[in-house]
């Protein structure tokens, strides 16, 4: 008899997007001449780059021809896109890593989920809180969360840290010890930011509590200010205790196409039961040759053309475009007398709810009242009650219009 895996059994009926996607189908089938603006999940609208899309063809063209043609790749990516990697995205900022540190995969959501499988089961959980619901889901699978507690929205083995408006959603430095801490900076789904100061507190804390530092920076193209960190990276350090996630979906529009990848620092390492230290870049390498197949050669080419003259210039245009239209959604949103945070150095718009509405009540008045679609932030974890995020990524019309709509409703 095939037994299942149980933790699985803990986790909530279904993913918070696919609930939301059940309410606004059933608005749909009950209101079929409305028009819906859907500004909650973090979709992107605009096309690909055009220099990707001229390096995907001839990528396809390779394909077609004997003496061209490729199987197979590596699993940790091309030498192509991990030298570009290095030589755009750290070395000018003086952090130098070798070919063997970076893996290309199908992106941040895979890698920040599969990174666990190298991790013992009971390694102790900090999150900040709300949080992106793979973080946690993760860890309930393998049972690293223990058990939900139904009163307080919160998993019994993990430490939340609370980022709200009180603390200027900075989470506070735990006063214990704990293995495994995820930040994402800039943050989804708040939208705010670290500084480099706020961002070496965590270092500081990881580097005397040895401490793994999980850093999601899937957003780190759309910070404007020079005093936010792109990496913690730029902390000294970080290498000895962080693992960072990248991602070009929202980058360069690759939500379709997926691609993305994982710096696991050679000095990095972690403890056996017995003290022995080993180190994590060997056994993520050991886990994606064995689970992983490696990105497609199409996708790869791809990802390279984004680092070309032409492609960070296209690139910064729909970086641009979305940011822009984070400002108008932030400038109508305000004029409503709503209180808005993020949509600065990041294309989310974190909302507080008035009048004291829940998240989920705010979503259904929100969608049947003004026919626009949002993120409940209680969906993000307990300290996500009371908000709304919304996303910068839909066309420009349809922002303004939803901001209309917003405005006449309330």
């Amino acid at each position: 008899m095939a037994l299942v895996n149980e933790h699985f059994l803990k986790l909530p009926g279904s993913y918070l997007f696919s609930d939301i996607a059940k309410k606004v189908n059933t608005f749909r089938i009950t209101h079929p001449k409305q028009d819906i603006i859907r500004l909650g999940i973090g979709d992107v609208t605009q096309p690909l780059p055009k220099a990707c899309i001229e390096a995907m063809h001839k990528a396809v063209e390779e394909l077609a021809s004997k003496d061209t043609f490729r199987g197979y790749g590596p699993e940790q990516g091309y030498d192509f896109l991990i030298e570009a990697i290095i030589k755009n995205d750290f070395a000018p900022r003086g952090i130098h890593f070798s070919t063997s540190e970076i893996f290309v995969s199908d992106g941040a959501k895979s890698d920040t989920g599969n990174i666990g499988d190298i991790l013992r089961h009971d390694n102790s959980v900090g999150v900040t809180d709300p949080i992106y619901p793979v973080y946690i889901d993760s860890n309930v699978m393998c049972g690293r969360a223990g058990v939900l507690e139904e009163e307080t929205g919160k998993w019994s083995n993990v430490t939340y840290m609370p980022c709200t408006s009180e603390n200027n959603f900075i989470p506070e430095i735990p006063d214990k010890r704990i293995d495994i801490v995820y930040l994402c900076y800039p943050n989804n789904p708040t939208g705010t930011t670290l500084t480099k100061p706020e961002l070496k507190k965590w270092v500081d804390y990881a580097l005397a509590n040895d401490t793994l530092i999980l850093f999601d920076a899937a957003y780190e193209a759309y910070i404007q200010d020079e005093n936010v960190p792109h990496s913690i990276y730029e902390i000294k350090g970080a290498k000895k205790c962080a693992i960072e996630f990248r991602s070009f979906s929202k980058t360069a529009g690759f939500t379709g196409v997926r691609c993305g990848y994982t710096v696991v620092p050679k000095e990095l390492t972690a403890a056996t039961l017995e003290g022995d230290r080993i180190p994590l870049n060997r056994l993520w390498n050991r886990r994606q040759c064995t689970k992983f197949n490696g990105t497609s050669y199409i996708t790869q080419r791809a990802a390279e053309a984004v680092y070309s003259a032409e492609g960070k210039a296209q690139i910064k245009e729909t970086i641009n475009y979305y940011m822009t239209n984070a400002k108008i959604m932030k400038e109508g949103l305000e004029a409503t007398g709503l209180k808005v945070y993020g949509g600065v150095n990041a294309p989310y718009l974190w909302v507080k709810t008035p009048n004291g509405l829940s998240s989920w009540r705010f979503f259904e008045q929100m969608l049947y009242e003004a026919n626009v679609v949002g993120t409940p932030g209680v969906g993000f974890g307990p300290s996500g009650e009371g908000y709304i995020r919304l996303t910068a990524f839909g066309e420009r019309n349809d922002c303004i219009e939803a901001m209309r709509r917003i405005k006449n409703w309330l």
